[in-house]
């Protein structure tokens, strides 16, 4: 299994817990961005700059992924297509996209953009919280303890 992170819009503290886990876990994780990233050295990470434009990343993750892999992102479209290819989505505040909710997800992301269409302000999501990295770092620990080959 490789983690896959759609890394321009991840908040750092939740690479910080990617990079510990693949070090530790002697797991491939490879990070995507349209920009220069700074990763630890480590046989085990790296990252991959893809040339600017809207959902570039998402389509070369998308491309290199394959089934049974982890994609983090908070992309929805994103964590669409990881789902059809076999792939498990996980966003950085912790919450699994699933073939259960991502539907519902996706048509509450359009009535949004919709609604912002229109003028109407419908504000942004909730600052990043210390929850928010504690339930990433415990998902993420229940996943690879299910999905992964973890090293006691």
């Amino acid at each position: 299994m490789r983690i896959w992170v759609d890394a321009d819009a991840c908040p750092a503290v939740i690479k910080d817990i990617l990079y510990r886990v693949a070090e530790r876990l002697e797991l491939a994780l490879t990070l995507v961005a349209n920009q220069t990233l700074r990763v630890p050295p480590s046989r085990f990470i790296r990252s991959v700059q893809v040339p600017s434009g809207a959902d570039v990343a998402d389509r070369e993750i998308v491309r290199l992924l394959n089934a049974g892999d982890l994609v983090v992102t908070g992309d929805i479209p994103l964590a669409s297509d990881v789902l059809k290819k076999g792939g498990y989505a996980l966003n950085p505040r912790g919450d699994f996209y699933t073939e259960d909710n991502i539907a519902q997800q996706l048509t509450m992301r359009a009535f949004l953009e919709e609604l912002r269409g229109g003028g109407v302000d419908t504000g942004g999501p909730a600052p990043f919280s210390q929850g928010d990295r504690q339930n990433f770092a415990n998902q993420l620990d229940r996943h690879l303890h299910k999905h992964g080959k973890p090293k006691n």
